[in-house]
């Protein structure tokens, strides 16, 4: 099979320098390993005029990645508009954020058309394409209409919120049955496919056999399919990272004390603003801890130019100074904040400094911070994870302290549960924790989904949305 992999952002290896998002982060090595070409944005737009839309084409690893200037007319719409202004915080359940317009949603549907064109040139007889994310919904109808007839794949990084929050995007029916274009919609998480199986059923008036769908198109299968990391790797690099000159100069100004570490994009999914002010409350109620932790928070600013984000970063900034403010000494900032991106070998050693990895979205379709946390710890005496149950990552680390970011005064006291865990009950729940990484890893994740493209176009009714339910560990969750 000669694999074409779409995504709107594509990574380069470059050392030492940021990776772009935990999307990029994950496609890297299935593309390096797997001879896929990755075609995406280059980051650059172009005007109509421009003959040749590829501004770069370079090896990577076995494959190779196509880089595509964009049409300048549409970037705006497209991406600004309606990717992270209606769909983005739709999919997060965030329906009163939506800000769009008709034009939005037309050049939504113009770059999606553009990207099928551009595509027509890497087709080959054996092709299969594996479109990613909330930015392509509408590609494989564009590919279709081109009469593209290999298979064609789609996978969603982000929730699939339930079908009354969908019903709130402009033109969501339209979008939703050009859908049904693909081969194989794979999601997250069996809520995220059920609840998509849900809006087939509901407002399409679709049949679902077997989680096969029937359509105009033809037949599309429903999938979840977990996303992970390279487990070893990531945690040989940890292990290697400690020694990186950052990483000692962090580990030098903690001193003797203990770090909690959260590592995300400015968003307002990921529950920030809550989380500070989780610390804050974990301070006040818990005054021995004063001058003995610090929270080193790494906000990476994004989509500045859209209202809601604008709006965030200002009322972080705001409540990360109010804390320090209010509990800070002259010798010690309670809240190191850094609005800046670090690569992933540096990422790694600080995880591994840090007593305590703080994941608290508010709606994640997986979040890989968590695995990477995780992966990262000394397994002599490694960290504890505080993670968001709405998380989808929260499937899997089960035996992480698993909390509400709802509630600010839980996630207090989850913190303070963190910092005075003794090391065996520790050591405990992280082995429990790798163990459920290393059955899901990224490569496992990308050789399922393309074994179940290839399976598309076979007769046989495969079972999908079958990824398990989260059990219990009974002497190891914490209420």
């Amino acid at each position: 099979m000669n694999l074409v992999v779409v995504s709107n952002r594509v990574a380069r290896v470059k050392a030492n320098e940021p990776m772009t998002g935990g999307l990029a982060a994950a496609l890297l090595p299935v593309v390096e390993k797997s001879g896929a070409i990755w075609v995406g944005s280059s980051g650059r737009v172009r005007d109509g005029a421009t003959k040749d839309a590829f501004a770069d084409i370079e090896p990577l690893g076995e494959g190779a990645i196509a880089l595509l200037d964009l049409p300048a007319a549409h970037y705006g719409g497209y991406y600004e508009g309606f990717a992270n202004s209606a769909l983005w915080p739709a999919l997060h359940s965030r329906s009163d954020l939506i800000r769009v317009s008709l034009d939005d949603y037309r050049s939504y549907r113009e770059v999606n058309a553009f990207m099928a064109r551009a595509l027509l040139r890497f087709r080959k007889p054996d092709s299969a394409f594996w479109i990613q994310d909330y930015h392509f919904l509408a590609l494989g109808e564009e590919l279709r209409k081109l009469g593209v007839t290999q298979p064609i794949g789609f996978f969603l990084h982000t929730p699939w919120p339930s079908r009354d929050v969908m019903n709130g995007v402009p033109n969501h029916r339209e979008l939703i049955e050009a859908m049904l274009a693909y081969d194989l919609i794979g999601f997250q998480t069996e809520n995220d496919c059920q609840n998509f199986a849900s809006y087939l059923k509901s407002d399409l008036g679709l049949k679902i056999e077997n989680n096969v769908v029937t359509s105009r198109h033809g037949t599309s299968r429903l999938a979840a399919f977990p996303i992970g990391i390279d487990v070893d790797a990531f945690a040989a690099n940890a292990a290697r990272a400690i020694s990186h000159p950052e990483v000692v100069r962090l580990r030098k100004s903690v001193d003797d004390k203990r770090l909690v570490i959260g590592v995300d994009r400015v968003d307002y999914s990921k529950g920030l603003v809550n989380r500070i002010k989780a610390f804050d409350r974990m301070l006040a109620i818990n005054p021995s801890l004063s001058r003995t932790v610090s929270l080193l928070q790494i906000a990476t600013p994004s989509r500045g130019a859209i209202e809601a984000y604008e709006a965030l970063q200002t009322e972080l900034s705001r409540v990360v100074t109010e804390v320090n403010g209010r509990h800070g000494e002259v010798d010690w900032t309670p809240i190191r904040y850094l609005s800046k991106g670090f690569s992933q070998t540096m990422l790694a050693g600080f995880y591994r400094t840090a007593q305590v990895g703080l994941v608290t979205p508010l709606h994640d379709g997986m979040n890989l911070v968590a695995k990477e946390y995780v992966a990262a710890q000394n397994p002599v005496d490694p960290g504890v994870l505080v993670l968001s149950k709405f998380a989808g990552a929260a499937n899997e680390l089960d035996t992480a302290l698993l909390v509400n970011p709802h509630d600010v005064d839980g996630m207090a006291r989850a913190l303070s549960m963190a910092l005075t865990m003794p090391a065996p009950e520790r050591r405990l729940r992280w082995e429990a924790m790798m163990k459920k990484l290393r059955n899901g890893t990224i490569e496992q994740w990308s050789s399922s989904f393309i074994a179940a493209l290839e399976q598309t176009r076979t007769a046989e009714p495969v079972q999908y949305c079958d990824f398990p339910k989260r059990k219990a560990a009974a002497d190891l969750t914490v209420h």
